[in-house]
């Protein structure tokens, strides 16, 4: 039975009361024009959702996403039509790439004037389509209670991913007359395949007969909850685990059966044991290219295993022998019921020897080195701090120097690679996770394009530390123009970078820091640590031409991983950066 509406109100304020039923606490976003009645609604309601004003919509939805990836939650965006709703495209995309639910709604124009060119009109729904998990257009004041409901129930459920509302201002601004909870209209929606015990005992066989087995946790480990249970598994097989840079905190990183990330810059160990093992189990990895390097070489030898809860994930990298779709929790917990120890004794001592002899290392010698740095935050926070980061060399030392011990703590952005990502997410994980220290680690290339948050981390007295691992150039570019196109740089020097301590001072309410020296590391970050009025800025003046390594060429299998700067020329890679 559907609750009637009891009081006349307008579409904008059906909308808010919708958002409470949905448990939303905070919309994240910017007013404008076809906005004005939905953000009037925050007001005249009354509600207690509050709202986050950002200074760019960019900003505001990967905020929401970081506030999602944190929490659990949907994040939700509110901005208006036109270039306002054209500019969260790009953090849709992330969040679609990424597999995040984030609920973004867009003003439009008024109906009658859609398709003709009016002020701001963009066509919001044909735009967000490749990058969406769903969109609507809502044409009855009447519907938007259903179409809230289903939005977050298709953002959260099975895969989760965006969903865009464009809303019309005539729409918004109309008198409700509906019912504020309706029944969902979702006949060809089935988030939640079911089991098949079969394929799981198939797996657990399989299992039975490998000696040298690698588990690869992704990010829909995380995602359905299973950590404890996938570190079960493990220590029920003794089997060793490693991840995806998303699925980084899918078991401690301090625990013995811990490989660290694989892949293009994951750990050497984790790039041997994957070469030698016997079999490889997926869950909750899509198998990426970052990953698998040459598809054909990837594990060609082992037994391939794959669980994810998406069946179009299946076979579309690489082909595998055994597969189960369903939610990774569920799963692990059924094959727990089926496993046992493996005898993995000798493969375990071969593995230890690959830590011994291929640890992560950088070299003390010459300027200020950004894995120095990461390396004494890691020691200091001991691992117990939510950790952003935007796209380059700093987000692949990060992965690698910032062991993640606990789930939802390492947040980055993966598929997409957005640059600009890593000090709104903080902003927003931040916003979810008062009690949490927050780390945005960014590049001077990826903050300059959305700096312009620390007027909101000010007003919102947010603690949030961005350290800029700051080398005056796009670091991975450049190392890439060095490695494989005979050190030509093009576009790459960062000459005119601000000083971005002094620009973090001149926001009231932030601090702003410099590192220079490695004598100097500890005692600023502390420094940082113990100011928690709004956020700090600490600039690390990091030696310019340092590489990311280990490191696997683009398209290249595992088996070409550099551990260190190659001396001779190399082949220009088949991939992308």
């Amino acid at each position: 039975m559907t609750q009637q509406n009891t009081q006349s109100m307008e579409g904008a304020q059906a909308l808010v009361k919708c958002l409470e039923r949905q448990g939303v606490e905070y919309i994240f976003g910017l007013p404008g024009g076809s906005a004005i009645p939905m953000y009037d609604a925050l007001i005249t309601t009354g509600t207690k959702i509050k709202l986050i004003l950002t200074r760019h919509e960019q900003g505001a939805s990967h905020m929401a996403d970081g506030y999602a990836r944190a929490t659990g939650k949907p994040g939700v965006v509110l901005v208006t039509s036109g270039p306002a709703a054209t500019n969260t495209i790009t953090g849709i995309m992330t969040a679609q790439m990424d597999s995040v639910p984030m609920v973004v709604i867009t003003g439009q124009t008024i109906s009658s004037m859609i398709g003709k060119d009016a002020f701001q009109e963009a066509d919001v729904f044909g735009i967000s389509m490749p990058v969406v998990k769903h969109s609507y257009l809502i044409k009855d004041t009447n519907d938007i209670p259903r179409v809230v409901k289903e939005a977050f129930h298709i953002a959260s459920t099975g895969r989760p991913g965006p969903v865009v509302i464009d809303i019309p201002k005539d729409i918004s601004a109309g008198p409700f007359t509906g019912a504020l909870d309706p029944v969902m209209d979702l006949p060809g929606y089935r988030p939640d395949p079911k089991l098949d015990p079969e394929r799981v005992k198939e797996i657990s066989q399989a299992l039975a007969k490998s000696r040298r087995p690698v588990i690869l946790a992704g990010h829909g480990v995380l995602i359905s909850k299973a950590a404890p249970q996938l570190q079960r598994l493990a220590e029920t097989l003794n089997a060793p685990v490693t991840t995806t840079m998303l699925g980084k905190g899918a078991i401690p990183e301090t625990h013995p059966l811990s490989l660290g990330m694989l892949g293009m810059h994951g750990t050497a160990y984790a790039n041997k044991a994957v070469v030698e093992c016997d079999l490889i189990m997926s869950i909750g990895s899509r198998f990426d290219d970052r990953i698998i390097g040459q598809a054909d070489r990837f594990c060609r030898d082992a037994v391939r295993i794959h669980i994810d809860i998406d069946e179009t994930e299946i076979n579309k990298m690489i082909n595998v022998h055994h597969h189960c779709i369903g939610d990774a929790r569920e799963v692990i917990e059924e094959m727990l019921k089926h496993v046992g120890p493996l005898d993995t004794d000798d493969w375990l001592q071969r593995i230890a020897q690959f830590k011994k002899r291929y640890p992560l290392r950088y070299g003390k010698q010459g300027g200020l080195k950004a894995q120095q740095v990461l390396d004494e935050l890691y020691k200091m926070t001991e691992g117990k701090a939510i950790i952003t980061t935007d796209v380059g060399q700093h987000q692949m030392w990060a992965a690698q120097f910032l062991k993640t011990v606990r789930p939802d703590d390492f947040i980055s952005s993966g598929g997409a690679g957005t640059m600009g990502y890593g000090f709104p997410a903080a902003i927003g994980a931040q916003v979810g996770r008062p009690e949490e220290a927050v780390w945005a680690i960014v590049g001077d290339g990826g903050f300059q394009m959305t700096l312009c948050e620390l007027a909101t981390a000010c007003v919102q007295k947010l603690p949030v530390k961005v350290l800029v691992i700051n080398n005056h150039y796009l670091g991975m570019v450049r190392q890439w123009q060095e490695l494989f196109y005979d050190d030509r740089e093009s576009g790459v020097d960062l000459e005119n970078n601000p000083d971005f301590a002094k620009l973090a001072a001149s926001y009231p309410g932030a601090r702003g820091f410099t590192i220079k020296r490695a004598a100097d590391i500890r005692k600023i970050l502390k420094r940082a640590m113990e100011y928690n009025d709004g956020p700090c800025v600490i600039n690390a003046e990091c030696e310019k031409t340092e590489n990311v390594f280990p490191m696997i060429p683009a398209g290249r299998p595992i088996e070409d991983m550099l551990i260190e700067r190659p001396r001779q020329k190399m082949e220009k890679p088949t991939g992308s950066t």
